[in-house]
């Protein structure tokens, strides 16, 4: 469907839907709390521009009622949906969920068909719930013209690590990515890639699996970003920015206070945190001063603790449990590291988070992680085998520890990457952008 230029360069709003299967700016702990705000975050900012109609679940509805009182968008409309009462089932059996948004998507299609008839919109996003093999059926029917993701999920957890799993774990991987084979190839999944003019991919991985018929209108776009306000709260708790250390200067060899290492995550296996703590050891030994803060929740914590014991760090080693978001704000702006080895996110909003509040960050190199620490803000790990990661961990913790120069010029370096690459504003206007020259081609559709 042609597209009026001056619809595309800002002569006028487009009328937009978008579907958004999880938002919310709270997260939402039914359907997936960081999918949440990815949604939120992505709506708020197109409807800086344009007027937006999302199609979103009804249990955003009460977090999304919440952020509309805090801050009015009146270019923001939603329409909230749901499957029948007894497919909600669905939502809680293991391994079930993918099929319920599947059907969700279904009838997301008919609702879209109706609303569009009666608004005629000028062009159609969806948004989330975006994994990089989930068919919409709006982007394949609705005669206008489609924009897809940021969507990731072609991340694996490299073959040399599943040791770090259980039984169940390895089982489940194998399944996941069975299942994304299988998705590819679904025929409604390949009529919306073959008529999206824009797919957004969160990471690497994700831009490497797409077929290369369809890779031309492929374009990074992350996944996670960080709020003026939040930059605003970051840098007020640091001094504006300065690490806690380090007020007057950058010069001394070896911390003044304890050195603290913090990470953040659910506790379940394919963050890491085993290796992770192995890693710590060689280098606790040689640093009495040294601490390692994991914050979160979940159900590997047990196995945790377990490889704590026998390492005798019992001392040196804390799980905190899981904080809110402004008190984990506040252990970032205290840490003077933070660890991230996370073996397939494909985002990582913390590292994000970290890198704001002028940390260095230890990553492994995969993934969204991998994207968004660069060598000036921080040391990634090759993901080769789980033994050289643990020795080069712990080197880059000795690194670190002991040049406090770098410390600070990483910091620094992470805080303004966060403001300048990754502030939520700042992806609005690149999604703009997108929009601009995505909309005023109509042959570009394949």
């Amino acid at each position: 469907m042609p597209m009026n230029a001056a619809n595309s360069k800002g002569g006028k709003k487009l009328r937009v839907l978008t579907c958004a299967f999880v938002c919310s700016p709270s997260g939402n702990t039914q359907l997936g709390s960081g999918e949440a705000v990815l949604g939120w975050n992505l709506v708020t900012q197109l409807a800086r521009f344009h007027e937006v109609h999302v199609l979103t679940h009804p249990s955003n509805r009460e977090g999304i009622e919440k952020g509309l009182q805090v801050q009015t968008h009146p270019t923001l409309s939603f329409d909230y949906f749901d499957l029948p009462r007894w497919l909600g089932v669905l939502r809680k059996l293991q391994g079930c969920f993918q099929f319920y948004a599947y059907l969700w998507q279904i009838k997301a299609y008919f609702v879209a068909r109706r609303l569009h008839r009666k608004i005629r919109f000028d062009a159609f996003h969806h948004l989330t719930y975006a994994n990089d093999w989930a068919a919409s059926f709006v982007g394949a029917f609705l005669p206008i013209p489609y924009l897809r993701g940021p969507c990731g999920g072609a991340q694996k957890t490299p073959r040399q690590f599943l040791s770090e799993y259980a039984w169940h774990n390895r089982l489940w991987e194998r399944v996941r990515a069975g299942m994304g084979w299988v998705l590819r190839h679904d025929p409604i999944f390949l009529l919306g890639q073959s008529r999206a003019r824009r797919i957004l991919v969160c990471n690497r991985e994700s831009l490497a699996a797409i077929p290369m018929r369809f890779r031309p209108k492929a374009t990074l776009f992350p996944v996670n970003g960080i709020s003026s306000e939040d930059l605003t709260l970051i840098a007020s708790r640091n001094g504006s920015g300065v690490s806690r250390d380090h007020k007057a200067t950058v010069s001394s060899a070896k911390p003044s206070k304890e050195f603290r290492i913090l990470s953040a995550g659910r506790l379940i296996a394919l963050k890491g945190y085993g290796l992770a703590i192995r890693a710590f050891k060689p280098f606790a030994d040689q640093h009495a001063d040294s601490k390692m803060v994991i914050v979160g929740e979940g159900p590997d914590l047990p196995r945790l603790e377990g490889i704590v014991r026998p390492l005798q760090l019992g001392g040196q080693v804390c799980f905190p449990g899981w904080m809110a978001r402004d008190g984990l704000l506040a252990a970032m702006c205290s840490c003077d590291v933070f660890l991230f080895p996370s073996f397939r996110d494909g985002g990582g909003a913390v590292v994000v988070e970290a890198m704001a509040a002028g940390k260095p960050v230890v990553c492994m190199d995969l993934a969204g992680p991998g994207m968004h620490v660069t060598e000036e803000c921080g040391i990634k790990i090759p993901a080769r085998s789980p033994h050289e990661a643990i020795e080069l961990m712990a080197q880059a913790l000795e690194r670190l520890y002991h040049d406090r120069e770098l410390c600070v010029k990483m910091g620094q370096a992470g805080r303004a990457r966060a403001e300048q690459v990754y502030s939520w504003d700042h992806l609005g206007e690149r999604l703009l952008k997108i929009y601009e020259d995505a909309l005023e081609a109509p042959s570009r559709e394949a």
